[in-house]
């Protein structure tokens, strides 16, 4: 089943119904920084509407950082790096199931959220209904598919997602993660970010260097020193270039650090000129965004949403390590041509007109979510406007 109109759903604030309505108590499990950005609007709308919504996290790179800039409270349930090795990360999972175990078991919340394998685990064994919400192909990220899938209540996942046996319990919608927070609806750009990210050139470029060190990502490279090099002098005489890294950058690299606060980071994407790295997730932030973006990893060719993005929507463009002469020509080409970020942005708007609000949708949907013998009334009032055969 999919989510198929836009517009479809009713709003979750303001609606009168009869009877008294159950305010919910929702648990949601943060991972990853990219997962702060994936639900703070949803967050936000569940509050406004009256619900309790308790957040835990485990320490990832600026994620905490993000949340106490924020202000919003948390728990941190693995306040360390969870290091490398399939030892670690075995551990490292048994001390989360353990931990959102004890807290879930006192707090007792109605439905679980999140992206995460634990919130599935702790959700069977205290019988709490849990939605993960993915944008991962199952093949590309097999052994989180086997981990969390099968303990599951449902599964949040755009349509451009390969599912597999797990289908049966996916809910497929007409989007991505992105646009749950980088939707017009949602983000608006601050120029304040750009004029300090410009300083006297015209233009200006990011690149990104991601870590690579997940599970998934055994036998995968993306931008190494040379190509890092390469990158930059092709690019500097044309603008400022800025680097943001989640691994640590080799000292020639540190002058190109980029100095702004980790919130600003999507108004930094918007007004780029140009996106260069081996993270799938800005390469699809910056596609969002209307800025070009060339993503250069061995994942090319094996992400759904992101092969969607490329091929529907024009909005990115993929290259394997094994290619490094196209890496340069396509960046050489899209220097030299002068209209491309308003053609980006014009390939930007058909993509809006295709796909949803995720935020509004994932609101929609988790406020609706069939909770036990008395669900919220909301629920009643929407759920047939929120499902429709695919």
């Amino acid at each position: 089943m999919y989510f198929g109109g836009r517009g479809r759903a009713s709003g979750s604030s303001g609606d009168d119904f009869p009877g008294t309505i159950r305010f919910m108590k929702y648990l949601f499990y943060l991972g990853h920084p990219a997962h702060f950005h994936l639900f703070k609007h949803v967050v936000q709308a569940l509050r406004k509407d009256g619900h309790q919504t308790e957040i835990l996290i485990k320490k990832k790179d600026i994620l905490e950082d993000l949340l106490q800039r924020s202000g919003w409270e948390y728990r941190n349930i693995l306040n360390r790096e969870r290091g490398d090795g399939k030892w670690r990360i075995a551990w490292s999972l048994l001390v989360r199931d353990r931990e959102m175990y004890r807290i879930a078991r006192k707090t007792r919340p109605d439905l679980m959220v999140g992206t995460s394998a634990e919130i599935t685990h702790v959700g069977r064994m205290l019988k709490i209904p849990s939605i993960v919400v993915n944008e991962d192909d199952h093949d590309v990220v097999p052994l989180f598919a086997r981990m969390a899938y099968p303990f599951a209540s449902t599964i949040l996942a755009p349509v451009s997602c390969r599912m597999g046996r797990w289908a049966h319990k996916t809910i497929a919608y007409e989007g991505y993660h992105e646009l749950a927070y980088l939707h017009p609806n949602h983000f608006t750009p601050d120029p304040r970010v750009r004029a300090g990210l410009v300083g006297e050139r015209a233009r200006y470029f990011i690149l990104r260097f991601a870590q690579l060190n997940a599970h998934h990502d055994a036998g995968r490279s993306g931008i190494n020193t040379e190509v890092a090099s390469r990158l930059i002098a092709l690019l500097e005489p044309h603008g400022q270039v800025h680097i943001t890294a989640e691994r640590p950058l080799e000292p020639q690299f540190e002058p190109y650090r980029i100095r702004i606060d980790p919130l600003e980071i999507h108004s930094a994407l918007h007004y780029a000129d140009l996106y260069i790295g081996d993270s799938q997730t800005m390469a699809a932030e910056a596609a969002i965004l209307g800025t070009p973006s060339l993503r250069y990893n061995d994942f090319v060719g094996e992400i759904g949403y992101l092969e969607e993005l490329e091929h529907t929507y024009g909005l990115t463009c993929g290259v394997r390590t094994r290619e490094t002469t196209r890496l340069f020509e396509v960046v050489q080409r899209w220097l030299n041509q002068p209209d491309l970020k308003a053609e980006w942005q014009k390939r930007r708007a058909h993509m809006l007109r295709e796909r949803i609000d995720v935020a509004r949708f994932m609101t929609e949907f988790i406020t609706a979510y069939p909770i036990g013998k008395h669900p919220h009334p909301k629920a009643q009032a929407a759920l047939p406007e929120l499902y429709v055969d695919k």
